[in-house]
């Protein structure tokens, strides 16, 4: 498919789940019901529907169009689209917009059993009006210990346990069979007795009015051949508006038994920026003035759907360039649908300083600068990134970062600790050096047993000792599922209860710690041959283990390691978390920004700016054979990757989309080595040879170097997340650069390159200035740059010759080229990847 045609087909998607809705799509009006998409089906006084009215370019016109019911008397329906049944019988829905030529759509209605509505479910009917009043919710009746003597599972995740807190518990004192209008908690709810919430409910409500029927009914946990809902589904899923815009959601439940039901009114919803698209209750989301992509929640009982909200800028964007690969094509497509114009490419000089910086971490050389520029070669920029891959810098930098999600530090006060941990290290850095395939990798890490001194991949084991914690940070780190939350309640963004936690965390309990002498290093890590199986702390249930997503546990022999069973499903092509986590974590790592935001935490309620983007990368990744440097050429190589960091007149405010390059600033360690590598020092980390590049090391302490890597945001390694690693700027370390002790060892030693440069009189001082450009900026002083530089050597020479005995000519020099060196460091351009 060629771009063209796949930015065609994109919008057309857009298009088709904007405005679709039933059997309508030739007319200028388009309607939607939540109860049935192109007719209306009620069933019962207590079913309502949700009515969408849409022109033909996809605006809600839900509130301006007039509506009529035939024959009357049938339902009414008020003027934001919500349909109530007044009797049995079918006949037609008319929506028409009024003006010079006015446009009508007609909608088929049908209602039965108006007399004989359902029987009342606590479940499906009662639980949903405490999430939706937020009773259980975690700062109410849902938080530990409960509210005032009473508590309910957080947003009604285990309805059985609420049910027993209501009807049993306290000797029944909530609720009252025989007058139910006077049962405790219904009167807490409206008011009538004081409560801490206010009046959560209207007397006159049909909330109100299906509890009392409830209670009156007997108050039976489950009806007769209740259903189980099955799954949710909001109307629009994706959505293109305008800034200020109001868009009507419908949400319709599919039960087991193959019914389906409106329950718009009955929903949860939440705006993950609602500063951009505002949620209310009733599910009529208020667009703000802010450009972008965003999504709105929807909760019913543990089922959850969103629907993608993308407000275009609307500028034109007439020439894009021509896509390099298939990473341009779905970026460029969405710069397309969002009227968003792209910044410009950049240079060469910026080119090779930013993949530089993103590859090998560090900066490039005056050898590799001058070299690069010269070259006429055509491809010489795909080729520097295979160079740069193909290097050792590559290894050191990405072992770096994965030392620091899998958590391997160095603990200086036990000498085994520290040699287990740069043992781990190097195996990192060996499997990135010989690119071992990324499945591989996390196969060799999961299943690790035996000694770490013999298996240096057994020091996770070491460093993570317990049970839950190991299924946590397998989940985040391989998968990009926080399972912390589950372990005590169900996940409130997520399908994961309680269950899935300890029945996941069950593939890691037979792995076993044991002492084999008094050394303390001599432990064996093994799997103990018995049951893997973990006790659920509510129910006190054996669970065994079960995959995320599974419908059944998997049966393992008590003979194998249960780990086994584990890190097939993960490798497996099928496997729907694997590979797209690590995709969008390389990802960040080089655009500043993860697809999904934070990198580790992909789930539904979380979805991708690029959702067709992120499952290209990840089959790209899974065909190439989870080839890690492959992915990376396809990130580097894409003109979106080369765009310039400069926004234009329509892009400063983009977060998104990727139309400019978003700066970052370098990594801790990054930015010590580039200092060194300007100033001329080296580090003198303890227990290292003089020299060592920052970024070849496990997280060290107890040097004047590690306090620098500290201040600058290195992470403490304290948990699975790269969230640790802080990229801020502050005022500590603004100072640290200004006039630290250390920075200004740095500057001044005699064998430094401000003092190389004094000494190197053979040449001018415009090849000198020039020199320090291009170590600290990779380009040569631009603008008014090169005379400011030279009116500070003459400065300080002037000031020598006035008084040469007090002020040496040597010393002038040499402060001069301090200084220069000083203001380089401190630039934005310096300390940012760019």
């Amino acid at each position: 498919m060629n771009f063209t045609k796949r930015k065609q087909g994109w919008v057309l998607h857009l298009t088709l789940l904007s405005l679709v809705s039933g059997s309508l799509l030739g007319s200028e009006l388009r309607i939607h019901s939540g109860s049935g998409g192109g007719s209306v089906n009620l069933f019962g006084a207590d079913d309502r529907s949700q009515v969408i009215v849409s022109d033909s370019g996809g605006r809600d016109v839900t509130r301006e169009v007039q509506f009529q019911i035939e024959p009357a008397g049938l339902a009414t329906i008020d003027r934001t689209g919500f349909l109530v049944p007044k009797k049995d019988g079918s006949g037609t829905l008319t929506a028409t917009m009024t003006g010079e030529t006015p446009v009508a759509v007609k909608l088929p209605l049908k209602i039965q059993s108006f007399s004989h509505p359902r029987p009342v479910s606590f479940a499906n009917d009662v639980v949903p009006v405490f999430t939706r009043q937020h009773c259980n919710a975690g700062a109410c009746h849902a938080k530990s210990g409960g509210q005032n003597g009473f508590r309910l599972s957080l947003l009604g995740y285990e309805p059985m346990s609420d049910y027993e807190n209501i009807v049993n518990y306290s000797r029944g004192r909530r609720v009252s069979p025989s007058a139910p209008e006077s049962s405790f908690f219904l009167m807490k709810a409206t008011g009538d007795i004081p409560h801490e919430g206010g009046a959560r409910l209207d007397k006159e409500s049909l909330e109100y009015q299906k509890i009392v029927r409830w209670i009156e009914s007997g108050l039976a946990y489950r009806p007769e051949n209740d259903p189980d809902v099955e799954r949710i589904k909001v109307f629009p899923r994706d959505l293109v508006t305008k800034p200020s815009a109001k868009q009507q959601l419908a949400v319709t439940a599919y039960y087991s038994d193959g019914t389906s039901r409106d329950v718009t009114r009955l929903v949860q919803y939440e705006s993950n920026l609602p500063g951009m698209a505002e949620a209310g209750e009733t599910g009529l989301i208020s667009m703000g003035e802010k450009n972008g992509s965003t999504a709105v929640l929807v909760r019913f009982q543990e089922h959850i759907d969103t629907c993608t909200v993308r407000i275009p800028l609307g500028a034109v964007v007439p020439h894009l360039p021509v896509p390099k690969n298939y990473v341009d094509e779905h970026i460029f497509s969405q710069l397309s649908v969002m009227g968003l114009p792209p910044s410009g490419g950049i240079d060469d000089n910026t080119f090779l300083r930013r993949v530089t910086l993103d590859i090998a971490g560090r900066i490039p050389t005056i050898e590799e600068t001058q070299a690069f520029l010269d070259s006429k070669e055509p491809e010489k920029r795909a080729k520097k990134i295979d160079e740069l891959l193909a290097s050792p810098d590559y290894a050191d930098h990405f072992a770096g970062k994965w030392a620091g999600i899998l958590r391997n530090k160095v603990d200086r006060g036990r000498d085994w600790v520290a040699r287990d941990s740069h043992a781990f290290h190097a195996w990192i850095r060996t499997s990135l050096n010989e690119n071992k395939p990324y499945d591989q990798f996390a196969s060799e890490l999961i299943l690790a047993s035996g000694k770490a001194y013999e298996n240096p991949a057994v020091s996770w084991y070491r460093v993570v000792k317990d049970t839950k914690e190991r299924m946590e940070n397998v989940a985040q780190v391989f998968l990009g599922i926080r399972m912390q939350c589950a372990q005590c309640h169900h996940h409130p963004y997520e399908q994961w209860s309680q269950n899935d936690y300890f029945a996941f965390t069950a593939f890691f309990s037979t792995i076993e710690e044991k002492k084999i002498s008094k050394l303390p290093e001599d432990s064996i890590y093994f799997h103990n041959r018995k049951q893997a199986q973990m006790k659920h702390p509510l129910t006190e249930e054996w669970l065994k283990p079960q995959l995320l997503g599974a419908a059944e546990p998997v049966d393992i022999p008590e003979t194998r390691d249960p780990r086994f069973e584990l890190s097939a499903w993960m490798r497996s092509e099928e496997n729907p978390y694997f590979a797209r986590m690590l995709a969008n974590r390389y990802w960040k790592h080089f655009f500043s920004r993860g697809l999904v935001e934070p990198e580790d935490d992909i789930r539904p309620t979380n979805p991708a700016t690029h959702p067709e983007l992120l499952e290209e990368m990840a089959r790209q990744f899974v065909d190439n054979g989870f080839d890690l440097k492959q992915l990376i050429r396809d990130i580097c190589n894409s003109q979106t990757y080369q765009f310039s960091s400069e926004p234009n007149q329509k892009n400063a405010a983009d977060e998104q989309n990727y139309a400019r390059y978003y700066p970052k600033r370098m990594s801790a360690e990054i930015l010590l080595d580039s200092v060194n590598d300007v100033t001329g020092a080296a580090n003198t980390f303890s227990r290292q040879p003089l020299g060592v590049r920052a970024v070849a090391l496990p997280n060290e302490k107890g040097t004047s170097e590690s306090e620098f890597l500290t201040m600058f945001g290195r992470p403490a390694m304290d948990t699975a997340c790269e969230c640790e690693r802080v990229g801020e700027a502050n005022l500590g370390q603004s100072l640290h650069l200004l006039n630290s002790e250390k920075i200004q060892a740095k500057l001044t030693a005699s064998t430094g390159r401000a003092a190389l440069l004094a000494k190197d009189k053979e040449r001018s001082d415009e090849e000198r200035v020039a020199e320090l450009y291009l170590h600290g900026l990779s380009r040569k002083p631009v603008g008014g740059e090169l005379s400011i530089a030279l009116n500070h050597l003459k400065k300080k020479r002037d000031q020598s010759a006035a008084d040469p005995k007090a002020y040496p000519l040597d010393q002038a020099e040499k402060e001069a080229f301090e200084d220069i060196v000083w203001v380089l460091l401190n630039t934005k351009e310096f300390m940012f990847v760019r």
